[in-house]
């Protein structure tokens, strides 16, 4: 038999290893890379799309980019009812558009309680610059988050609203990041008022797809309720999730930018906007969702 001549063109044999299985083994390589490379393309364009929303808010939204927060609006928005002349128990929460370019993103958001015949609204809420984070402190319930108009987010009267009063100082009191704060993707505000929403599910609270960080789940969990306790919700720190319920609909998160859609308000769910009516009778503008209780009535220019 011919010795083969060195600097032959053919492959050289790997010692030990068929040479058939090197070549099945390149021609599976080969299969699987441009398959592989397409997935970094998609997520990018996925993101991309993601931001168009809170780029549209930052270019064409009512925000204000120029006063300093120290002079900025903190006055009531006359929203919730006075105390003098409400003597039932009342919970609500709000959301207001967080402090210049971050309200293209995300709102912050907190609860107010009132029990019956109070003096005064409690305000519950976690603040970065607060040492711990969650602050209560009386006084009214619907102030301007620093220039931001506030939204009513929920509002719960009459009946056994004292009971979910208690159960909301409770939850409070064992929310598990009193000394940690982080503006993305949490524990942040959401995350504080998305925590004590699912320790209270009675109040079926929806957060909008704004409220980045009420995905950031507590303790390292993956898998909880939806704040409005009427589905499940995956979600990996806040950065990547998926959940479905019967309140929020079906809703994806990456990167903190949430979408979906809404079927029960017949809308869709989009980062930087909130709610966008998509059918006739759906809401009419992004942003608001009042849930009443069913003997409450809602007040005038609402």
């Amino acid at each position: 038999m011919a010795a083969r001549r060195i600097g032959s063109r053919s492959k050289p044999a790997v010692v030990g290893i068929p040479r058939w299985w090197v070549h099945q083994q390149m021609r599976a390589a080969g299969n699987i890379r441009p398959g592989v490379l397409k997935w970094p393309k998609r997520v990018l364009v996925l993101v991309a799309l993601l931001l168009l929303g809170p780029l549209s808010v930052l270019l064409f939204g009512n925000l204000d980019l120029d006063t300093d927060w120290r002079v900025a609006n903190r006055a009531s928005s006359g929203l919730a009812p006075a105390p003098a002349r409400e003597s039932a128990a009342l919970i609500q929460v709000y959301g207001a558009r967080a402090y210049n370019w971050r309200g293209a993103f995300a709102i912050h958001s907190w609860i107010a309680t009132k029990r019956q015949n109070a003096a005064d609204y409690t305000v519950y809420q976690a603040i970065r610059w607060e040492k711990p984070v969650v602050k209560a402190q009386r006084g009214p319930a619907d102030l301007f988050w620093y220039g931001a108009q506030p939204d009513l987010l929920l509002e719960r009267r009459g009946a056994g609203v004292e009971a979910l009063i208690d159960r909301i100082e409770a939850a409070t009191a064992t929310y598990p990041y009193a000394n940690e704060y982080r503006l993305w993707p949490g524990p942040n505000s959401n995350t504080f008022t998305a925590y004590v929403a699912r320790q209270v599910p009675e109040l079926g609270l929806d957060l909008p797809p704004t409220a980045i960080g009420k995905d950031f789940l507590p303790n390292g969990r993956i898998l909880d309720h939806m704040p409005s306790g009427t589905g499940w919700q995956v979600s990996l720190y806040g950065l990547l999730g998926l959940g479905v319920a019967r309140e929020e609909g079906v809703e994806l998160n990456v990167l903190g930018l949430s979408a979906g859609i809404d079927f029960g308000k017949r809308a869709l769910r989009l980062p930087g906007v909130g709610w966008l009516s998509v059918l006739p009778g759906g809401l009419q503008a992004a942003g608001v969702d009042p849930q009443p209780a069913p003997d409450s009535s809602r007040r005038p220019g609402r």
